[in-house]
């Protein structure tokens, strides 16, 4: 999935900005790339682009939920019919005397199949999970049930009654776009726009279905199984095509945001743990074997006669997984020396016996 630039950065504007300084600044950029006056094949892509940035900025519950989260929580809450609806009122003001914000909106949103200039993609969903060290070693299976957009399951999508079907429009004869000259004075133009009648389907649902309105989707739950990878880090995971459904579209991405909790034992560095090991003095002088702690069990070790503080021992292939790799990583344990803070009268002087005979 291809990442979202900033949406302060698509404006050219700061987090500081008035609504006034946002809508300006949207309005310049909208013109520059409307259709309309813009004939560059990318001009679609960016009025698109600072559109959709203005949708959220411009709205102060949308605007505070991107601030926080970025796309991730946007597109996790709202669909695309949420961010453009608050919106239209400000599309209309600065395209209306053109007579072109409809057509734009409808085609450019892909708000019809017939017309769009790509095919409409659901959006995504945000799922917050959090993985024990255990986890990252193993892996972990996850099932969750899902609130999402999800097919109608009466009319399959169609929106139609079931029994009914859709009737081809007969203003643009099942095209979804009409074709409209103007002239310019010595000159006239032919542009092509989204079917009104239709709204760029190239059919019109006689008989709305009962259950999504016409729709096509609605709301409902879905059991969605997925797989945590062993040597997994916290950040974002995607699970493809499993965020909100649209109908004869692209469903959007289930956006996985995996925190690793932190162990009370260990500490990990990549695919390595670490672990401290208390050891009296008398045991560190003498050397002794101790038995340790592992993700998986236990492991005794031999602490060398004259072992100094902060000795390493190495377990070999006690880490974890990487995620990219097959190889496993160590675990490393730290010799920690335990100095008494109090010593009796007897062990004070079998101290000082001990520093006598050394001198």
């Amino acid at each position: 999935m291809s990442a979202k630039r900033d949406y302060y950065e698509v404006l050219g504007v700061s987090k500081t900005s008035s609504l006034d300084e946002v809508k300006n600044q949207y309005r310049k950029l909208a013109l520059k790339f409307h259709p309309d006056r813009n004939k560059s094949s990318e001009a679609p892509e960016h009025f698109k682009e600072i559109s959709e940035a203005y949708a959220i900025l411009s709205d102060p519950e949308k605007k505070q939920v991107y601030d926080q989260y970025g796309h991730a929580g946007v597109d996790g809450r709202y669909t695309s019919d949420d961010i453009f609806q608050g919106a239209r009122g400000d599309f209309s003001d600065i395209f209306g005397s053109r007579g072109g914000f409809e057509s734009i909106f409808e085609s450019i949103f892909n708000r019809g199949g017939g017309f769009g200039f790509a095919q409409q993609r659901g959006s995504d969903i945000l799922y917050e999970t959090s993985v024990t060290l255990e986890d990252v070693l193993h892996g972990k299976k996850i099932e969750i049930n899902l609130h999402k957009q999800i097919e109608c399951d009466i009319c399959y999508g169609s929106g139609c009654k079931p029994g009914t079907n859709k009737k081809t429009c007969t203003t643009c004869n099942g095209h979804g776009q009409v074709q409209q000259r103007r002239n310019m004075g010595f000159a006239s133009f032919i542009t092509t726009a989204p079917c009104s009648s239709c709204r760029g389907q190239g059919s019109i649902i006689e008989t709305l279905c009962s259950e999504c309105k016409g729709q096509g989707k609605k709301r409902g739950i879905k059991k969605i199984t997925f797989e945590i990878p062993r040597g997994i880090d916290s950040g974002d995971y995607t699970v493809p095509k499993e965020g909100n459904e649209v109908p004869g579209g692209i469903n959007g991405d289930l956006i996985v945001r995996v925190t690793v909790q932190p162990h009370p034992k260990f500490n990990r560095d990549g695919k390595d743990i670490f672990y401290d090991q208390d050891v009296s003095m008398i045991d560190v002088a003498l050397g002794c074997k101790i038995v340790v702690p592992t993700l998986e069990s236990t492991e005794k070790i031999k602490v060398d006669p004259g072992s100094q503080p902060n000795t390493i021992i190495k377990l070999k292939g006690k880490g974890v997984f990487h995620i990219n790799s097959r190889g496993r990583g160590d675990q490393y344990v730290r010799i920690v020396v335990n100095i008494p803070k109090k010593l009796n009268k007897h062990q004070k002087n079998l101290l000082d016996e001990f520093q006598k005979a050394s001198d």
